[in-house]
């Protein structure tokens, strides 16, 4: 399939995700939104592990920050929600850079089990401010405006809108100077050091944009439950789910996430109906079926079947070449 067939297809299933609203029901939509959730997760994941190459398993914690600050600017501080989610994702940013400069000078499981301790700790802050956040009793946040069919539609373009932003934002960032020294950290530090890229300052920024996105999809989480506490916001089963959704859809690729989260949703769902007392049983046999079967993910598994053949968009990207010098 060539560039131009691609895009093609996703403009289609654009305008079909765009009129369904129109003739879906609100369980229906529901289901979609939260896939649209996902896969702005999972995108936000793909930019520190999938093109760096650092696994941050505790990446939930920007999507509790994120819902936090959402939470506390509207009931503390009566602000809005655009501006409170403005601010809940900037405290996102802010979190990484206090503490990306030391956790990043780590690297693989030593990285990895850190950001699980970080998420633990912050958790753990936040359930002790009961002042400010309302400790385990959770936090109530003020009701949207508007019928609950209203509602369920502007959530369900809102995350549809985040989660188009994500990948094109992706897709952008892939093709850039700072994407290939990131390709290039995530193939061999050591060599990116020695084209003289500032891995380190790469790094932060990579996590700090992973963090962004996170922490947008957690804010729109907040307003959209009207109610949150640690246990849900903090709750590593979120950053299993993405890590899941990554490695079925495709570590480094644009489409992946996508693939990801629209596969492992839909297929809790079906098993969740139809085999309620043996769903996750069953769903873990199917997902380790297609880890068997399709190691390197769904876009790959299309490649070898030549149904992308030849395009840059879709298909995990080169390894920059040894002979480039990237950007410094």
């Amino acid at each position: 399939m060539k560039k131009t067939g691609l895009v093609s297809l996703l403009v289609v299933a654009g305008g079909f995700f765009l009129l369904c609203p129109f003739f879906l029901n609100a369980y229906v939509l529901r289901i979609l939104t939260n896939i649209f959730m996902f896969a702005v997760i999972t995108q936000a994941l793909n930019i520190i592990a999938g093109y760096t190459g650092y696994p941050a398993f505790g990446n939930v914690v920007f999507f509790g920050l994120g819902a936090y600050g959402t939470g506390i600017m509207m009931v503390k501080f009566q602000l809005p929600f655009v501006g409170s989610m403005l601010v809940g994702s900037l405290l996102c940013v802010l979190f990484t850079a206090v503490f990306g400069l030391p956790l990043l000078r780590l690297r693989g499981h030593y990285f990895a089990i850190a950001t699980l301790g970080l998420n633990e700790a912050t958790r753990a802050v936040v359930d002790n401010l009961t002042n400010l956040t309302g400790g385990g009793m959770g936090l109530s946040l003020p009701l949207p405006y508007g019928t609950v069919q209203a509602n369920t539609r502007f959530f369900y373009y809102l995350l549809l809108g985040t989660s188009v932003l994500s990948l094109l934002f992706s897709a952008v960032l892939i093709k850039s100077r700072f994407g290939f020294a990131l390709r290039t950290i995530r193939s061999n530090e050591e060599s990116a050091e020695g084209f003289g890229i500032n891995t380190v300052r790469h790094k932060i920024l990579s996590w700090m944009i992973s963090a962004l996105l996170t922490g947008m999809a957690g804010c729109i989480y907040a307003y959209w439950m009207s109610y949150i506490e640690p246990s849900a916001v903090f709750d590593m089963t979120i950053s299993i789910k993405s890590f899941v959704m990554l490695l079925l859809g495709g570590t480094g690729t644009l489409l992946g996430p996508i693939l990801g989260a629209f596969f492992v949703e839909g297929l809790s769902l079906l098993t969740w109906s139809y085999l309620l007392n043996y769903h996750i049983g069953i769903l873990g046999i199917l997902i380790m079926a297609v880890v068997i079967f399709s190691p390197r993910g769904f876009i790959a598994f299309l490649k070898d079947r030549l149904l992308f053949a030849g395009d840059p968009f879709t298909l995990k990207n080169r390894e920059p070449a040894s002979g480039r010098r990237p950007e410094r």
